[in-house]
């Protein structure tokens, strides 16, 4: 079986990260590139590093022609113009991974809050898999439409989920400190992440108000039926790609704070059998998730605090790798291929 796959919205980063994944897919094939700017390009013209390696015209957005071609739509678009794109989709039978935060949250009132507008298919919002198969598996197996995870929700929901869960850790005082690579900010151009503005300076952004800390609420909530008080700082690293987050919480009640090994137990037996969570003894590093669709947490204790420490690639399972380990799911197949 080959699985037919649409990029929608095909110029940015995610969408390069997406292509470069299912060329070494044994599975996958790109039949259809769209973006409004570059239609009628080749795509090695948009991303001159798929010169020779895929033959492929970008053209405009057209649901009928992708839901003739395609079984599977990643959509890459921003919040608020992807809804409406999926919508129309998933309405002509076409499934769908998207990248956007549209589908992520449970409710439309927080949507509207957080993204400041309506949202265009309020129906599906709090009826949409989590796209985490580490999490929701049997659920994105069986789904029309997967809502891709946030990268910083992403390396903070794996090492919390099964702590929260299990009632390890307080629910009222998490923080959550997290740097990030300039391409987490896009492709377009901005002032901030212009090189004279980015090189030899780290900067913190979106205090209080950034989007990913009410996904991570949300979620987290899902899991242990607590809503969590979570603090969370992202922060600007001049570095091309990766995420590291320094994860702040205190041992529940009763407790033991030295019990750490417990916590890298309870870690390994959650993730058992899956390809892509390891806790590691040593502190994890970007450079060791690199390019790939690992994750690496592992935990210390600091005077009453625990400190959790957890590294991914914000572009790999931060994005296009955890859209590339849900197609697999959503196929049944090896969810390691074309991600090992």
């Amino acid at each position: 079986m080959t699985i037919r796959v649409g990029i929608i919205g095909a110029t940015g980063y995610t969408a390069l990260e997406t292509f470069r994944l299912l060329l070494r897919h044994p599975g996958a094939q790109v039949t259809v590139a769209t973006s409004r700017g570059e239609a009628g390009q080749p795509i090695a013209n948009v991303h001159p590093v798929l010169a020779g390696r895929l033959d492929l015209q970008v053209t405009e957005f057209d649901p009928a022609v992708i839901a003739d071609q395609c079984d599977v739509a990643m959509c890459c678009l921003p919040h608020g113009a992807s809804a409406e794109t999926v919508r129309r989709l998933v309405t002509l039978g076409v499934r769908v991974i998207d990248f956007s935060a549209d589908f992520r949250l449970s409710s439309t009132s927080e949507y509207a809050k957080h993204y400041g507008i309506e949202h265009p298919w309020p129906e599906r919002v709090g009826n949409t898999v989590y796209g985490l198969p580490e999490w929701f598996g049997e659920q994105i197996a069986t789904a029309d439409l997967v809502a891709n995870p946030g990268c910083y929700p992403t390396s903070a929901i794996l090492p919390l989920g099964p702590l929260l869960t299990a009632g390890l850790i307080r629910a009222d005082d998490i923080v959550v400190d997290s740097k990030s690579g300039i391409s987490g900010g896009g492709r377009t151009a901005k002032l901030n992440l212009m090189y004279c503005e980015a090189a030899e300076s780290i900067s913190a952004y979106g205090i209080g108000n950034h989007r990913h800390q009410p996904e991570m609420v949300d979620l987290l909530e899902r899991f242990s039926g607590q809503r969590p008080e979570l603090i969370f700082t992202p922060h600007l690293t001049p570095m091309d790609r990766g995420i590291l987050s320094t994860i702040y919480v205190h041992p529940a009640a009763g407790v033991d704070p030295d019990a750490i090994e417990q916590v890298m137990e309870l870690w390994r037996r959650h993730y058992h059998g899956g390809p892509f969570v390891r806790a590691v003894e040593h502190l994890p590093a970007t450079k060791h998730v690199a390019h790939t669709n690992q994750v690496q947490i592992t935990i210390r204790r600091s005077g009453s605090r625990w400190v959790i420490v957890s590294a991914i690639d914000n572009l790999i399972k931060g994005a296009s790798g955890a859209a590339v380990q849900n197609l697999n799911v959503m196929f049944g197949l090896d969810p390691r291929l074309g991600l090992s």
